[in-house]
């Protein structure tokens, strides 16, 4: 079916071409859309650091992910290089009063192809061998002033040793049948690299509210040795599904507030 085709059936509601896409956004942490502190302090209220273990109240994000459009269920992978104290789930930036020049993010990735109907995108995000510089780039962006250059990732020396270029496709067979293919190219010489993709359903009940946007806690469930069931109010079943020679263990978590390491170990009732 030819994309102006797809989209005509999804603008006449034949048809929801349109449902899923790569709406996901890489960076949601830090966003003043998630401040509830005392004096305004937007900026500062969530940091990248409590984003591995904090639920967002108004999105997800994740790398270079796949969502439907109110951001139900959602489809992204963590990253490992064995060096990094931890995984790599999102973009990493600076907020806006840790860069020279405001907000940016600091990492190196590409958006190369989609389709109107996104019936097919392709995104590369190169992720290094040597352990990624965090503290790096906070503390040398912090030491410079709004006329200074800013200090960006390929200013360090982390892709000397080379880095994995990890490429992501989708393609949809049908307008809730998507093939998802992970592309991994080592750009230097042997390194380790673990990959877990992995499906969440955004939280929307525990914030003591009801209705359209609050709708009531969803299920993941595992079918087979390559399936899993995705049970939501409003989105419906969705399995998401491995390719036969995947020998890999599943792994399940609530996608809930993990209070220890900050608010004093006290969660969040917003």
């Amino acid at each position: 079916m030819k994309e102006e085709s797809k989209l005509k059936k999804s603008y006449n509601r034949e048809q929801n071409w349109l449902r899923w896409g790569p709406y996901l956004p890489e960076r949601q942490w830090g966003t003043v859309r998630e401040d509830y502190s005392e004096f305004g302090t937007c900026w500062d209220y969530f940091p990248h650091d409590q984003a591995r273990s904090r639920v967002y109240r108004w999105g997800e994000d994740g790398l270079m992910g796949l969502t439907d459009r109110e951001g139900r269920l959602c489809f992204s992978v963590a990253l490992w290089n064995g060096k990094d104290p931890i995984l790599k789930e999102r973009l990493f930036g600076l907020n806006g009063n840790e860069g020279n020049h405001a907000e940016d993010v600091k990492e190196n990735f590409y958006y190369q192809e989609a389709s109107p109907s996104h019936s097919y995108n392709r995104a590369t995000y190169l992720y290094p061998h040597k352990e990624y510089p965090y503290a790096e780039l906070v503390e040398e962006n912090r030491r410079r002033n709004f006329h200074d250059a800013e200090y960006d990732l390929n200013d360090t020396a982390v892709f000397d040793e080379g880095w994995y270029e990890v490429e992501f496709e989708y393609a949809k067979a049908e307008q809730d049948d998507i093939l998802i293919k992970i592309n991994i190219h080592n750009c230097g010489s042997a390194a380790e690299l673990h990959l877990l993709p992995g499906i969440l359903l955004r939280n929307t009940w525990s914030w003591g509210r009801t209705g359209e946007g609050y709708w009531p806690k969803g299920q993941i469930d595992k079918k087979t040795s390559h399936a899993v069931c995705s049970s939501h109010q409003s989105l419906g079943e969705f399995y998401f599904c491995s390719s036969d020679d995947n020998t890999g263990e599943w792994i399940f978590t609530e996608n809930e507030t993990n209070p220890q390491g900050f608010w004093q170990g006290v969660t969040a009732a917003l």
